[in-house]
């Protein structure tokens, strides 16, 4: 796959409102103190923050430019792994201790699961941390895909790679807040369809922030 540069205007208004995004990392304090996440979403206000200590992750949100527009780069996990099988991810996984930063660990994963390639990511920005149901404090890096592409797809943890229009994801009306019973409560989150695929829970609620982000 090779990415071509989207209509010039496209691309420099997503860049110009990927200026929002903040520059560095989230450290001590500020969104770490107070993390939101899916609990944020129960309209009653009454679910509970999966209780310290956090677990610290962070996930490559990959924005690729081609000619017909911006798409947004995901994953569908592999049907045997143990946790989250055959769910729609983003590529990324737990910070490593040898990891100097959340950037890092978001491009190894990425290289270690798609085989993209670390100098072909431009960063662009972070979003606040997003505090999973299960305790992972996953830390959403925005990255600008540019070059040719030659992604291969690690079995082990991968199953497909594909592509959704940033568009499709930039509209609210894509986001349908759904609930199911988890562990003895009631567990809401967002759910986006997108052809056959179901897009929900992290991934669609990191998905809305960026659109909130952008949007603001």
């Amino acid at each position: 796959m090779q990415p071509r540069a989207p209509a010039p205007d496209a691309l420099a208004d997503f860049l110009a409102r990927a200026s929002r995004l903040s520059a560095a990392p989230p450290g001590p304090g500020g969104p770490l103190s107070n993390p939101g996440g899916d609990h944020s979403l129960d309209p009653a206000g009454s679910a509970v923050a999966p209780p310290l200590p956090h677990r610290q992750a962070a996930v490559l949100v990959p924005i690729v430019a081609r000619d017909d527009g911006l798409f947004v780069l995901l994953t569908k996990r592999a049907l045997h792994l143990r946790d989250h099988s055959g769910q729609v991810a983003f590529p990324g996984g737990k910070i490593d201790p040898a990891d100097p930063s959340p950037l890092a660990a978001a491009l190894r994963e990425a290289e270690e699961e798609i085989g993209l390639a670390p100098t072909a990511v431009r960063l662009l920005g972070y979003l606040d941390p997003y505090l999973s149901a299960t305790g992972f404090l996953v830390i959403p890096v925005i990255g600008l895909v540019e070059g040719p592409l030659a992604l291969a797809p690690n079995p082990e943890e991968v199953a497909e790679i594909f592509e959704v229009p940033l568009a499709h994801l930039m509209d609210p009306a894509q986001y349908h807040l759904k609930s199911r019973p988890w562990q003895g409560r009631v567990r809401y989150f967002y759910a986006v369809p997108f052809g056959e695929k179901l897009i929900w829970g992290v991934t669609a609620g990191i998905l809305h922030n960026l659109y909130e982000r952008l949007s603001e």
